[in-house]
């Protein structure tokens, strides 16, 4: 399992973001403090409180494509565990 923290700042995003998630065949989630959603569904990512970064799960031995493209959307201060 994967987990880094990224920020979602706009609408393109979040529609970038998704659109990356569904196009992998393992589990992806997005968390807060309260709250865990499926990354691959637009409404449940806009649900959350964007204007704080939200930690991403990977749930899968091998998503170094995915981490990849995650870095577009990291928080200058945050690095990939």
């Amino acid at each position: 399992m994967y987990t880094t923290k990224i920020m979602l700042s706009s609408i393109d995003d979040v529609r970038n973001f998704v659109n990356f998630a569904n196009q992998c065949d393992y589990d992806i989630n997005l968390t807060n403090e309260k709250y865990k959603i499926d990354a691959k569904s637009i409404m449940g990512v806009f649900s959350l409180d964007l204007s704080k970064p939200v930690t991403v799960e990977i749930d899968a031995d091998h998503a170094d494509t995915f981490m990849e493209k995650l870095k577009a959307f990291q928080p200058a201060s945050e690095e990939n565990k």
